[in-house]
């Protein structure tokens, strides 16, 4: 990477917290430091603690939040950051903004920051809607001149004009995420960081708040950091993502491996549809052995653009002394658990298999009519209104990735939630 072009470096970026009540310590420890120090030692404490996972019960009373944390960020640049409660998103956002140090590692920026961490952050609530605008705009570095300028847009594009002069404080939590990210986006910062907040809005403003992300980063040249459990919008929005497990980094070229690395690695209760084989007694037919997605070179793919065609291949387990006629029904479900598709060989001209003589199957999507998104697979093999041989869930999984595949300009993401595209012939 140019570093020219670098507008932010994280190197060896660490973060620890002691567990417990909130305090300055104990004499023991204090001594304990002052001891290490006077002899010119590293302090102990820094070298005690665990990897941060808040589902399990540690021996050390320290803990590391972040843990040897290094990435760059280009200028124009949406970086992504997703990972489960806990992970670490919150703390590495905090330190970028200055609003907590590390314990070691650095940073360096160029240029000025702007932060959305919480509902309401660097807000007074006393001062009214404008009052803040000119409050945050002169924590930015900028004169009085400079804010009055953009002071139109951004009551604007907040939709709180009728408000503007009362209290925050009688804002609801939706009015102050709304001019605080009108606020941030407006008042021109180098780096823009974006937390979870951009949740509470309404659909409307998530849509606006989108459509500004891009444009500063595309049209205006400034970064953008961007945290959210929506992985929809992070697939829309961003490039290069950030996956954060237990306080440690993973960085991914797209958003798209990021999220299927976040789903296959990092909470085993995210994988959507876990993986379940019903047991079926007494069962001596076909059995599934596996299920795998192919490109149309017969290569294995796991990612495909929207409209790819796709291949998928089934290998079966035969017993050679039982003869038996089924059928195969294929299951598509989608990241939420839903099921958008359905497919049987046994509607294709009741083309059935013989497990005597079938080894593996192939079917394909010519024209794959999936949104973007990641999904997961179930397989029943079966005698229709008769017997079911196997029925596994989630044998198998594949992504799609943003591919305007109708031509319509638009980039379909949470705020627009279709299951299929159509493709219909118009008269």
């Amino acid at each position: 990477m140019d570093d020219r072009e670098v507008i932010l470096k994280v190197e060896n970026l660490s973060k620890q917290y002691r567990l417990g009540l909130v305090g300055t310590g104990t004499l023991s420890h204090d001594f304990n430091r002052w001891w290490h120090r006077i002899r010119g030692k590293e302090d102990p404490y820094l070298k005690i603690g665990e990897t941060n996972d808040r589902s399990t019960k540690g021996e050390s009373e320290y803990v590391w939040a972040l843990r040897d944390i290094n990435f760059e960020v280009r200028r124009g640049e949406v970086l992504g950051i997703i990972g489960k409660n806990g992970a670490g998103k919150s703390t590495l956002l905090k330190i970028l903004s200055r609003v907590t140090s590390p314990t070691t590692g650095s940073i360096k920026t160029k240029g000025r920051i702007a932060s959305l961490l919480e509902v309401g952050t660097g807000f007074h609530g006393e001062m009214t809607g404008r009052e803040n605008i000119y409050l945050n705009g002169a924590i930015l570095g900028m004169t009085k001149k400079e804010i009055t300028a953009k002071i139109d847009e951004i009551i604007e594009f907040s939709g709180c004009e009728r408000y503007i002069d009362t209290p925050v404080k009688r804002y609801s939590s939706g009015m102050t995420v709304r001019l605080a990210f009108a606020v941030a986006a407006f008042l021109e910062p180098d780096i823009l960081i974006v937390d979870e907040v951009l949740a509470v809005g309404d659909a409307e403003f998530q849509k606006k708040a989108i459509g500004k992300m891009q444009d500063i980063s595309s049209g205006e040249g400034r970064t953008v950091l961007f945290v959210s459990h929506n992985l929809s919008m992070i697939a829309s929005l961003c490039g290069r993502t950030v996956v954060l497990k237990n306080g440690e980094i993973n960085i991914f070229p797209s958003a798209n491996d990021a999220i299927k690395n976040y789903f296959l690695f990092n909470d085993r209760g995210a994988i959507p549809n876990p993986n379940i084989r019903l047991e079926i007694p007494n069962s001596r037919g076909p059995k599934i052995l596996e299920c795998a997605t192919l490109n149309f070179q017969n290569q294995l793919k796991e990612t495909f653009d929207g409209g790819e065609k796709i291949r998928f291949k089934l290998s079966i387990k035969r017993d050679k002394n039982i003869s038996v006629k089924f059928s195969i029904v294929c299951f598509i479900y989608n990241q939420s658990e839903n099921l958008v598709a359905v497919s049987s060989s046994g509607k294709m001209n009741n083309v059935q298999y013989d497990s005597a003589i079938c080894n593996s199957v192939l079917f394909e999507l010519n024209s794959t009519p999936l949104v973007p998104g990641n999904y997961s697979m179930r397989i029943v093999l079966h005698i229709p209104g008769e017997h079911n041989f196997d029925d596994w869930t989630n044998c198998s999984s594949f992504s799609i990735i943003q591919h305007d595949i109708l031509n319509t300009g638009f980039q379909f993401h949470s705020i627009w939630k279709p299951q299929l595209y159509l493709e219909v012939e118009w008269f």
